[in-house]
């Protein structure tokens, strides 16, 4: 499923399963019925806009995404982008405007969605894309390589996501990054039932995309309001469903495959890139379910990074409804600003995801409320002045020409409101 540019309503509508049986020896029926439905419901469904589009996504813009991974700004902004995937543009506007000296490249197996691509981003002035019609199977046919790959609810559509990966992988430039959006079984239940259910009630008109959503809708109508296929409906997806296009992609979707943490390091190994890290790491915190038992904290000490997540999805299923994360083809480099001589050398710019900038309150990265002090505000306006300067100032510039301590920039630091260069 595709996640919306604003954190705040992070992930809407979703989709269909298939065996993994199915993959290799019926990969282009099953390619084509996943073509049929998005040239019946192009998607995302968003409006499209005679302007650049509200809000952001951090995992769009390039700066942002390079300092998340490697905790530094990145040397270039004149990169190039891949959408893998883009449906009908609403990633690949956003990832225009907000990387304005970046060519992006959209890529999609729908003629009608790329149709809507091409004007969403021609009316909003999206000018610096091109499109073209391709599976990300062919990948190869697109020239050169790319600093960042973006494939958002994609992967899990193809009869073959390995084989998809590694497609997209080859095509990923020495030290660039890959953002991947797949489903997850467990948060996914009830909508695997309602597929099933759907299913059983077309019989023989499956692929009537029109008339799966239209029983679907039945069905919802029909059961009781307790029923807990309809309670998770209304909790979590129905904001989104109520437009067809949405509906259709999660419930009569001809084609998903669906993960478990196991499997999905099966899918992250074949692409022979570096797992960087979950792109929503909040979530994968185990102190936020176990921490009131600091006995069982000390047993989780002892699990790889992947059995504590594992342990995660396990315990909280409801929440784990999808897996977002960055790849990366070594080398990458990571910055190490621990040392103060480190960190007073460096040079500060402002985090580029801020809403309400400039101001003591406004929602920083990831849409969070954050409240500065007058000196905080001072110095990220100073970090905002760097940007453009001919000269920019270290840290320890900055800090002789105001009251501020260095903790209080390690602070900024680790709220991501300011990035640091050497």
């Amino acid at each position: 499923r595709f996640p919306t540019p604003d954190a705040r309503f992070p992930f809407p509508c979703s989709l269909f399963p298939v065996p993994l049986t199915l993959m290799p020896d019926n990969s282009t029926a099953i390619s084509s019925a996943v073509q049929r439905l998005y040239d019946t419901y192009p998607f995302p469904p968003e409006p499209l806009l005679d302007n650049p589009p509200p809000g952001y996504n951090w995992r769009w813009n390039w700066l942002a995404a390079y300092n998340f991974c490697t905790g530094q700004k990145p040397a270039r902004q004149d990169v190039r982008i891949l959408d893998a995937g883009c449906g009908t543009g609403v990633g690949t506007e956003y990832l225009v405007h907000l990387n304005p000296q970046a060519q992006v490249t959209g890529i999609d197996l729908s003629a009608e969605a790329l149709a809507v691509a091409r004007e969403r981003c021609r009316r909003s002035g999206a000018n610096r894309v091109e499109f073209h019609h391709l599976s990300l199977y062919d990948a190869a046919q697109l020239p050169g390589e790319f600093e960042l790959i973006n494939s958002v609810g994609v992967l899990h559509h193809l009869p073959d996501p390995i084989r998809g990966i590694q497609s997209l992988a080859a095509k990923l430039a020495p030290g660039g990054l890959m953002h991947i959006f797949v489903y997850a079984e467990l948060g996914r239940w009830e909508i695997q039932l309602m597929q099933k259910a759907i299913a059983l009630l077309q019989g023989s008109q499956q692929g009537d995309y029109r008339d799966g959503v239209k029983v679907g809708r039945q069905i919802f109508a029909a059961l009781p309001e307790n029923n807990r296929l309809v309670k998770r409906e209304k909790e979590r997806w129905s904001l989104e469903n109520h437009r067809d296009e949405c509906f259709a992609d999660m419930y009569v979707h001809p084609q998903e495959i669906d993960y478990n943490i196991e499997t999905l390091f099966q899918l992250i190994d074949a692409s022979g890139l570096e797992f960087v890290g979950f792109s929503n790491p909040q979530i994968w915190q185990i102190g936020r379910l176990l921490g009131k038992n600091p006995e069982l904290i000390e047993r989780t000490k002892g699990l790889s990074d992947r059995e504590l997540y594992r342990l995660i999805e396990i315990l909280d299923p409801d929440n784990i409804t999808h897996y977002e994360f960055f790849l990366a083809r070594p080398p990458l480099s990571k910055a190490d600003w621990s040392g103060d001589e480190t960190l007073l050398a460096a040079i500060p710019h402002r985090h580029p995801c801020m809403e309400g900038w400039p101001s003591l309150c406004l929602f920083n990265y990831d849409y969070q409320i954050v409240n500065l002090s007058a000196d905080e505000l001072e110095f990220l306006q100073r970090c905002d002045s760097n940007s453009s300067a001919e000269s920019p100032k270290t840290v320890a510039e900055i800090l002789v020409e105001m009251k501020l301590d260095l903790w209080t920039v390690r602070s900024l630091l680790k709220q991501q409101l300011i990035l640091l260069s050497s």
